[in-house]
């Protein structure tokens, strides 16, 4: 159990659902250990955190129905963004402290350059990763994808 100690309360790191909820998002990012863990899906927005390794990324991708909001609090990455997949006219160098706003139908991906694991969260609206998403490596998230309907 991934557990957070924050303001005499202890927190577990999992899907809270369509609970309120109130958390130091930035303990929260830092403190996940996995690719992907979804923190709260609710009906209408997911929240996940994220630990990219280094040399590693989110992978080249495209949401034709949802907006994202992706939140670095960690490391140093490379932003990729554009209207295809072939003209990613958006290359920008982040570190923490940085936001990405990614448009429904926007090519995007997140690369990490740095020498440490990338530490993000990502706000997908609407959901989507089914409640309780936990993909502990990006080949368990390639596989996971796959097997959607």
């Amino acid at each position: 159990m991934n557990q957070i100690n924050h303001s005499n309360h202890t927190f577990e790191i999992k899907d809270y659902g369509a609970e309120p909820l109130v958390v130091n998002m930035d303990r929260f990012a830092k403190q996940n250990p996995f690719y992907r863990t979804a923190l709260w899906t609710g009906t209408h927005l997911q929240v996940t955190l994220m630990s990219i390794p280094v040399h590693g990324d989110i992978g080249l991708e495209m949401h034709p129905n949802l907006d994202q909001f992706i939140r670095v609090e960690e490391g140093t990455a490379l932003v990729v963004m554009g209207k295809s997949s072939t003209s990613l006219q958006i290359r920008q160098r982040i570190n923490g402290n940085y936001a990405i706003i990614v448009p429904a139908g926007t090519w995007h991906n997140v690369i990490n350059i740095g020498n440490a694991p990338l530490k993000l969260y990502s706000i997908y609206a609407p959901p989507q990763h089914p409640f309780g998403t936990v993909h502990k490596t990006k080949a368990d998230a390639e596989k996971a994808e796959k097997s959607k309907p």
